[in-house]
């Protein structure tokens, strides 16, 4: 189905839905290999956000398009159902702010290796040189996008080999940083009072602890840890944690899946 001009795959069976959104420089593929693991017992709902796909237009889309496209796929691909958020990187940023905005469509969150980024709490732990790793990569990226052309895409390029991302460079382009973008240069009305992620239902975070700097607070992550039916696990790779750890991550979906569907926290408070 195509959904505010954004194509929405709808893959495998079962009576609950999991919707992945992916992050910079991916598209929906990201998610093949979690699909091949999940598609018996689950249906995966995924689909490539405004804007990362090379063959559309360039342009910036504000936080409330992106918000409305995720909320349409989802009131389209699963009408009347609570779902099941897994997501990385800016998929992480947009999923949490999603979930808080429409918590009446979420029943669970898996976020891979973004927590609480950009909270006071982690910028003091990343201090001086980990924030100017963070501003050098970010505003790099958002230079890309407004430079654009070919330029632009082999400045995206670079920094995805840079930073060691599996994603074939040739399917980089720098359109899909409009994000950074957003953040550093106020494209399409920047973004402003944003809030902390606190996740009012279980939740899945897995992070790779082999990074030069992590994107979240310890604070964070413990008071995730110790809420009824969430986890936090950290596995030795780098950000695609999917693709690093494949076996041991999605082995540990399917197993959190299925206890969170046994044994449902009671009541769920946020952190």
């Amino acid at each position: 189905m195509r959904v505010d001009g954004v194509e929405v795959s709808v893959e495998g069976a079962g009576s609950k839905a999991i919707v992945m959104i992916h992050g910079w420089p991916d598209t929906h593929r990201l998610w093949d290999a979690q699909v091949d693991a999940l598609k018996e017992r689950y249906r995966c709902v995924r689909f490539t956000l405004p804007g990362f796909d090379l063959s559309g237009p360039k342009r910036a889309y504000s936080l409330d398009e992106v918000l409305e496209t995720i909320r349409h796929a989802v009131e389209h691909a699963c009408p009347g159902e609570r779902i099941t958020l897994l997501l990385h990187d800016w998929g992480c940023f947009f999923g949490y702010q999603f979930a808080m905005r429409h918590p009446e469509l979420v029943e669970r969150v898996i976020g891979v290796d973004i927590g609480d980024a950009g909270s006071r709490q982690h910028r003091a732990e990343l201090g001086l040189r980990g924030m100017l790793m963070v501003l050098g990569y970010q505003v790099w990226l958002a230079l890309a996008w407004r430079i654009g052309g070919s330029i632009g895409d082999a400045m995206a390029r670079w920094m995805a080999r840079a930073i060691r991302c599996p994603t074939d460079s040739r399917a980089v382009g720098s359109q899909m940083g409009y994000p950074y973008a957003m953040r550093w240069l106020g494209a399409a009305g920047g973004l402003k009072r944003l809030k902390v992620f606190k996740p009012e239902v279980p939740m899945l975070y897995i992070y790779g602890e082999r990074k030069p700097f992590m994107f979240h607070s310890r604070d964070w992550a413990g008071r995730l840890a110790g809420r009824p039916g969430s986890l936090v696990l950290g596995l030795p790779t780098g950000h695609w944690v999917m693709i690093g750890r494949r076996r041991e991550f999605n082995d540990t979906l399917l197993a959190w899946l299925s206890e969170t569907e046994k044994h449902p926290p009671a009541g769920s408070a946020a952190i």
